[in-house]
C-alpha cells in the first residue's frame, strides 16, 4: 500500500512508520529572489518543492488600534513601522539588517493593574460565517493532499513580553505581580479562542510556541515555568483536545530546553521543535524522550545550512533519519528561517537527501 502524502506525514509524526521523508523550511526574502532567479518558477516555493503543510486560514481578529498603540510610543515610530495585532511595533533597520527589525513594546511603562486594563488588547472575532468558510477552505486543502496547519506560535510568554518588555514582564513574575496574571492570561484566553476556531475549522495540526530557551541554558528557572507558562500553555492544548483529540500539537521553542520537556509533555505537546544541534543532542533528546514526543528540525541553521558543504548537509539528514529509527518520529528539517548566507547548493542538498533516504 501507498501512503497519501497526509497518511504518510500523519503516520510518521505518530510513530507508526513512513514510506518517504518530508521535506520543507523557510527561505528569508533574499533566499526567495535567488529561488525565482535559480528555477525560473513563478510557483510559490511550498509548491515546487512539495511541501506537506499548509496554513489554515487565519483566525478573525479585532487588533488594537494603530493609533492608539501609537500614543504608547511617545517618542514616535519610524517610517514603515509595522504594527502588529498588539500593538507591538517592529521598526525597520537599516539595510545591513535586511528583513530583521527592531521591537518596541507598548506596555513597558505601565505601572498599574488599571494601566493595564485600559490597554485595548485584541479580541478574536469568531463568527458562524467565518467557521463555515473556513472549514470548507480547510477541506480543499486537504482534498489537495496537504495538511493543514493553524499556525498560531507565540502563544503566551512571547507575546507577554512583546507587550511589556522581557525584562519587566521576568520582574513582574517573580515579584508575583497582578500585573503579570492580568497580561498573561489575556493572551492565554486570546490563544484559547483562537485555538478553538482551528479546531472547529479542521485543521489536522495546530503550531504552538514560546521561546522559553538560550543558546547553552533554560531561560527562566523551572519553578517560574511551571507557577506561570506550563498551566497556561496546558489550558490552550486541553481546549484543543475539547474538540478534537486527533489534533497533532506541535510547540516550537528555539535554544537549550531539555529541562522543560517533560513539562511540554505534561501539558500535552506531541512534537518538539526545532531540537537545535547547536543547543541540544537530537540522540540523546531522542533516547530520553523518543517513545513519548516526535520532533521536527534537527539540521542546524547556525552550522551546517550556512557552512558546511553539501556532503555535509546529506550526512546530518541521513544521520538524524538513522537515529529516529523506522517508526519515524521526526521531521528532518533546517531549525530556522533560512538566512542569506545560506548557499543554495545546500538547500538543494538537503531537499534530494530527503528523496534519496527511503529510496
Amino acid at each position: 500500500m501507498t501512503f497519501s502524502t497526509r497518511d504518510n506525514f500523519l503516520s510518521l509524526v505518530r510513530r507508526q512508520g513512513y514510506q518517504t521523508v518530508p521535506h520543507s523550511f523557510v527561505l528569508c526574502p533574499s533566499l526567495e529572489e535567488t529561488y525565482r532567479r535559480r528555477t525560473g518558477s513563478d510557483l510559490w516555493y511550498p509548491d515546487y518543492f512539495r511541501m506537506p503543510l499548509r496554513d489554515a486560514p487565519s483566525v478573525p481578529v479585532l487588533p488594537t488600534p494603530r493609533d492608539t498603540a501609537e500614543t504608547y510610543y511617545p517618542d514616535g515610530l519610524r517610517s514603515g513601522t509595522y504594527v502588529d495585532w498588539f500593538g507591538v511595533a517592529h521598526e525597520p533597520g537599516s539595510a545591513a539588517a535586511m528583513h530583521m527589525t527592531r521591537m518596541r513594546h507598548p506596555l513597558e511603562r505601565v505601572g498599574t493593574l488599571h494601566e493595564l486594563t485600559e490597554y485595548p488588547f485584541p479580541i478574536v472575532q469568531e463568527s458562524k460565517e467565518a467557521i463555515e468558510e473556513h472549514t470548507r477552505m480547510n477541506a480543499k486543502i486537504r482534498a489537495e493532499d496537504k495538511i493543514v496547519c493553524g499556525n498560531m506560535q507565540c502563544s503566551v510568554w512571547e507575546s507577554a513580553w512583546y507587550l511589556r518588555g522581557m525584562e519587566n514582564l521576568m520582574v513582574d513574575m517573580m515579584n508575583a505581580s497582578p500585573l503579570a496574571q492580568y497580561l498573561l492570561d489575556r493572551i492565554t484566553d486570546f490563544s484559547v479562542k483562537r485555538a478553538e476556531h482551528f479546531a472547529k475549522t479542521g485543521v489536522d495540526v495546530i503550531y504552538l510556541g514560546d521561546d522559553i530557551g538560550m543558546q547553552h541554558s533554560v531561560m527562566m528557572s523551572e519553578t517560574l515555568y511551571c507557577d506561570w507558562l506550563k498551566p497556561r500553555l496546558k489550558k490552550i492544548i486541553d481546549a484543543i483536545r475539547a474538540i478534537n483529540p486527533g489534533i497533532v500539537v506541535f510547540y516550537h521553542s528555539c535554544g537549550y530546553v531539555t529541562p522543560f520537556i517533560p513539562h511540554l509533555i505534561e501539558a500535552g505537546i506531541d512534537v518538539l521543535n526545532p531540537v537545535q544541534p547547536e543547543c541540544m543532542d537530537f540522540a540523546e533528546i531522542h533516547k530520553a524522550f523518543g517513545d513519548r514526543l516526535s520532533f521536527c528540525g534537527a539540521i542546524g541553521t547556525q552550522t551546517t545550512m550556512p557552512f558546511g558543504t553539501p556532503d555535509d548537509v546529506r550526512r546530518a539528514v541521513f544521520q538524524c533519519l538513522d537515529t529516529a529509527g523506522n517508526k519515524g518520529g521526526l521531521l528532518v528539517e533546517p531549525t530556522h528561517m533560512l538566512e542569506p548566507e545560506v548557499p543554495w547548493e545546500n538547500i538543494e542538498a538537503y531537499v534530494k537527501a530527503c528523496e534519496d533516504y527511503t529510496r
